[in-house]
């Protein structure tokens, strides 16, 4: 995790020189505005790299020793399958069609994202830990 966090600080130094020459070259607003909002999401996922492969274990991707089987076995916990997902998607899909057909159109589309979000902060309340 360390080596792709200093791949992204080395891209954002990068996009960070490009929108400088950019800026100064072109004097055009809207490209140098997403130019730095580039480098801003890159250097925020490279920290976020750095940051947690300081916390956690050393994985096999980071040993210049590790074969292949060693990062073999179980990842984590996948949602095996969810709806929210679904929901939310298409609220968002309607709510960004709103200011295309009018701002009425999100009087419907915040009931679907309201409802994908609920479904998905409750997803696994279910079972042993639903109160009744």
């Amino acid at each position: 995790m360390k080596i792709q966090g200093h791949l992204f600080n080395i891209l954002a130094v990068f996009i960070l020189g490009v929108a400088i020459v950019y800026g100064v070259w072109s004097r055009e607003p809207v490209g140098t505005t997403a130019l730095f909002l580039a480098f801003a999401l890159a250097l925020m996922i490279g920290f976020y790299l750095v940051y947690t492969a300081r916390r956690v274990d050393t994985g096999a991707q980071d040993r210049k020793e590790a074969d292949v089987a060693d990062d073999a076995g179980e990842l984590g916990f996948f949602s095996p399958h969810s709806w929210a997902p679904l929901a939310l998607g298409a609220g968002s899909m309607c709510a960004f069609l709103g200011p295309v057909f009018g701002w009425w159109f999100l009087y419907f589309t915040a009931p679907l994202i309201a409802v994908g979000l609920w479904l998905w902060v409750f997803e696994y309340y279910r079972g042993e830990n639903r109160t009744q």
